[in-house]
């Protein structure tokens, strides 16, 4: 079958000419006139701020159907189950399906794969929803389209099968993302804090005012009965003295 230069590969087309160039190829996967790919074994999420030590975060092995979530805010590289294979008369163009875009997942990644491109596909994707996105191994969200060139180009890619998600890409994003929502969760985090120790220095506060007014009222009423006993006693020395009336015989 013979396609026009710049023409997408119909459903027919791709389920007749993807055998040999997407394996493991599953013909039910032939959604319109795209292929949908699948998370494979490697996965990479970055670090939030409940990491201890984020820049030991490194690339994770994921068993078929093993689960995985996205926090709100941080990115991820996520490699396809599939080996992609693209002819030197081609170009491919990838993103995600609608359903998962919906929930938050943005492709970040380029859109297109070369000519002469062979290996499996890693996905750069970020969480812009507000909460966490719940993935697993073998979940189809990837669409790849194929369309044919004006001719075979020799302006392609070449090299052995690209395998596993390139380490170069992990050393370019390693650690902590600071994402809106850690962000905001630490504003609150301090917020509250500083709620906390400006409510201990009123306690604090109040406590002193309390002891400091027990403090004065003790002195004041030593100082009342200290002044007591000086006027009584000072009255008692200054009074004029009563002799008794001395009586004479005649």
């Amino acid at each position: 079958m013979i396609i026009p230069s710049g023409a997408f590969w119909s459903g027919e087309t791709l389920r007749d000419r993807l055998q040999t160039l997407i394996n493991p190829f599953v013909p039910e996967r032939v959604d319109c006139a795209a292929y949908t790919l699948a998370i494979g074994p490697e996965i990479y999420v970055s670090p939030n701020d409940q990491v201890t030590d984020p820049s030991s975060v490194t690339v994770r092995k994921l068993a078929d159907g093993e689960g995985f979530t996205m926090p709100p805010g941080q990115f991820a590289l996520l490699l396809t189950e599939e080996t992609v294979s693209v002819p030197a008369d081609g170009l491919a163009f990838i993103s995600i399906r609608a359903k998962t875009k919906f929930r938050g997942l943005v492709n970040v990644s380029g859109f297109h794969v070369d000519p002469g491109y062979r290996g499996q596909l890693t996905f750069a994707v970020f969480n812009a929803g507000p909460v966490p996105i719940h993935l697993k191994r073998g979940q189809p969200i990837f669409l790849i389209w194929y369309a044919n060139l004006d001719r075979e180009t020799t302006f392609k890619k070449e090299g052995a099968l690209r395998k596993g998600i390139d380490p170069e890409l992990i050393n370019a994003v390693s650690g902590e993302l600071q994402s809106f929502a850690s962000l905001s969760k630490k504003i609150k985090d301090v917020d509250k804090t500083l709620g906390d120790r400006v409510h201990a220095i009123e306690k604090e506060q109040t406590y002193s005012r309390v002891v400091g007014a027990i403090i004065l009222a003790i002195v004041l009423g030593l100082g009342v009965s200290w002044l007591k006993d000086s006027l009584t006693s000072h009255a008692a020395q200054t009074a004029p003295s009563v002799s008794a009336p001395s009586t004479s015989r005649k």
